[in-house]
């Protein structure tokens, strides 16, 4: 893989936030999804929505993805740590284990390492923005990557309406145009964003829905992006999740390395 592509590659897969092999892991148990049939009568459904979605402290997940832009196809494994609302912390590893990119996100900055090149990415969050829409920020790349709801489309300007026994949620965020399928239990089964003045879209899909330390998360993520000349396809399985332990994220830039153009 070379490193401008493995660049590419990861911070797409960071911003778009994607079936990919299972290998010989544990076969994973699939939860079948329990309707919400009754809600207390001091909340409304929007409330219901939010309080239905994956609640936690932190977040260490692993899995096996494929990553193709444009056609061009790498699969890798990504290992997830998440302390919410703080930091998200991704490692890379391709062949034989060997960790080829490290990254480090908080709601203010970007940062990557590439250690196949000696190369380091150093900027502020909104340097993705040259990728996804001005509407995603920490908070959504944190809920698509546990398979939430996106916070923001979840708000008392959508328009709701029920289909066969699902919610669906659509509306505007300034130019971001957004279409949200809840399942019966209320978990996030599609997402739809889209911004047609700058021809930029996101279709999120979640599947496979298995029991994790007393929770419920999608084991599948599907992501597709497509920007101006770039078509993004991110497909995320989750071979091991856990919640709420105690996590470090070991993020430093090596002597040597050279900040990436």
């Amino acid at each position: 893989m070379r490193g401008s592509t493995l660049n590419k590659l990861f911070i797409v897969c960071i911003c778009c936030l994607l079936a990919v092999f299972a290998c010989k892991a544990k076969k994973q148990a699939v939860v079948t999804p329990k309707p919400v049939t009754t809600f207390d009568k001091s909340i409304n459904k929007l409330d219901a929505i939010r309080a239905s979605q994956l609640s936690y402290n932190t977040f260490a997940g692993k899995a096996k993805t494929k990553l193709d832009i444009n056609g061009s196809s790498n699969d890798v494994t990504l290992n997830i740590r998440i302390q919410k609302g703080q930091k998200i912390w991704v490692s890379v590893t391709a062949i034989a284990g060997i960790e080829v990119a490290r990254a480090l996100i908080t709601p203010d900055s970007l940062l990557v390492i590439n250690k196949l090149q000696g190369l380091y990415l150093q900027r502020p969050f909104a340097f993705i923005y040259s990728y996804t829409s001005h509407q995603i920020n920490f908070d959504s790349l944190e809920a698509l990557l546990v398979g939430n709801a996106i916070p923001q489309l979840i708000n008392n300007n959508a328009k709701l309406q029920a289909d066969s026994g699902r919610t669906v949620i659509s509306g505007n965020l300034q130019e971001l145009a957004y279409k949200l399928v809840l399942g019966a239990d209320l978990k996030a089964n599609h997402t739809e964003l889209a911004d047609q003045d700058a021809g930029q879209s996101l279709t999120v899909d979640n599947s496979a829905f298995i029991p994790s330390a007393n929770r419920v998360l999608p084991s599948l993520i599907d992501m597709s992006s497509v920007m101006p000349k770039k078509k993004v396809k991110m497909n995320l399985h989750y071979i091991k999740a856990d919640f709420d332990q105690p996590l470090e994220y070991p993020f430093s830039i090596p002597s040597g390395y050279s900040p990436a153009k």
